[in-house]
């Protein structure tokens, strides 16, 4: 049996968000650990199955607990519950990831605040030839569940070392190269939830190829790898 998300998970998180403190969480911990046990139960159910089709080395689901040190929201508690996929070995780049929330709930795939020397790898590649990711971009089938690159995050200047005039310069100027899939409340309690997440990390299997072969091989496509 299909596992589904239960709509119980988006009155719980409606509740929280209106009574976001510490004294209320303490005496309502039971039905915390409850809905927690239910939203886990799902996201281990998407690893399973996205572990037959990927080669996947962590499930993390991530704490409730917000990290308020450096935040002006003093909120204790997240408002969403979510949970990331990380593809295993050195030859695999990349992470999955699912966001449930009550107006708000996506699935993401992609590099997510990547260190310095793979965004210079990967702007290197864009500057010398972006043909492969624009058709990757552009697939019929990839623009049915994904809108591009998800403006996160873009550098108002070109990267030191750039051309401003470059035609690739858009794409040049990220920082991060994220695809992003959003669903409403309906969507996500329905009986299909669970295979469109599974179709939809499937989709986007070609960006991942892609992208892993950019940042395991220099510019002449040789390997930078020791297996």
């Amino acid at each position: 049996m299909t596992a589904i998300v239960n709509p119980s998970i988006f009155k719980f998180l409606t509740v929280l968000k209106n009574n976001n403190t510490r004294e209320w969480f303490a005496e309502n911990k039971n039905y915390y650990q409850k809905e927690e046990e239910l939203i886990k139960d799902f996201f281990t159910s998407i690893n399973t199955d996205l572990s037959n089709i990927d080669n996947i080395s962590e499930m993390k689901t991530y704490r409730i607990y917000r990290d308020i040190r450096f935040s002006k929201d003093k909120t204790p508690y997240k408002t969403y519950r979510s949970c990331s996929f990380k593809r295993a070995t050195k030859f695999l780049r990349g992470s999955y990831h699912l966001e449930i929330t009550p107006g708000g709930s996506f699935l993401a795939a992609g590099f997510w605040k990547p260190n310095k020397d793979d965004l210079f790898r990967i702007r290197k590649e864009f500057e010398l030839d972006s043909s492969l990711i624009k058709n990757i971009l552009s697939d019929k089938e990839f623009t049915t569940n994904f809108l591009g690159f998800h403006d996160i995050s873009s550098l108002k200047l070109a990267p030191t070392g750039f051309d401003k005039n470059h035609p690739n310069i858009n794409l040049i100027k990220k920082k991060d190269f994220i695809v992003l899939r959003k669903f409403n409340d309906k969507e996500v309690i329905s009986k299909d939830f669970h295979s469109n997440v599974i179709n939809s990390f499937k989709i986007v299997r070609p960006f991942f190829n892609y992208m892993s072969d950019v940042l395991t091989t220099n510019l002449n496509g040789e390997s930078i790898l020791e297996r």
